[in-house]
């Protein structure tokens, strides 16, 4: 396995824009910027009624861009117990109660360390969350 690498995964959202899912750098993983996106570029987390309207869940959103992150990380050889760093993007600050129950189902304060920001918006409007990881997986621990 090359020091350097990145991915575009089968079988995942395709990026929005010209970037991978991924990038290795020695030991570092870096998880680029990951949502509730699925590959037929529907949502997890979002309802629509027969008359518009949508209800968005925070809660199921979390759940899948974790999972999401962790397939991710699965690819490049690691797991969710390597991330060292997350950085999230809320949409709305009253959804921080919500984003935590479920943060707290995958991760303890022994997980990685993690910042919680507002946002004005995400790249599509039924997004309420967005993360970014940076994981640790020595080389060695793979051959």
């Amino acid at each position: 396995m090359s020091s350097k690498e990145s991915a575009v995964i089968g079988g995942k959202a395709r990026p929005r824009g010209r970037f991978p899912h991924y990038r290795r750098a020695g030991d570092f993983i870096f998880v680029s910027g990951t949502s509730s996106r699925r590959p037929d570029n529907s949502f997890e987390g979002v309802e629509v009624d027969p008359m518009g309207v949508t209800n968005l869940d925070i809660r199921v959103q979390t759940r899948a861009v974790i999972q999401n992150m962790a397939d991710i990380l699965q690819h490049a050889g690691a797991g969710l117990e390597d991330a060292v760093e997350v950085q999230v993007f809320l949409v709305n600050m009253n959804d921080f109660g919500g984003f935590n129950e479920v943060w707290a189902e995958f991760f303890d304060h022994d997980g990685p360390t993690r910042t919680t920001v507002a946002v004005h918006q995400l790249p599509h409007p039924h997004l309420l969350v967005e993360m970014r990881a940076t994981a640790y997986k020595p080389l060695s621990d793979q051959e």
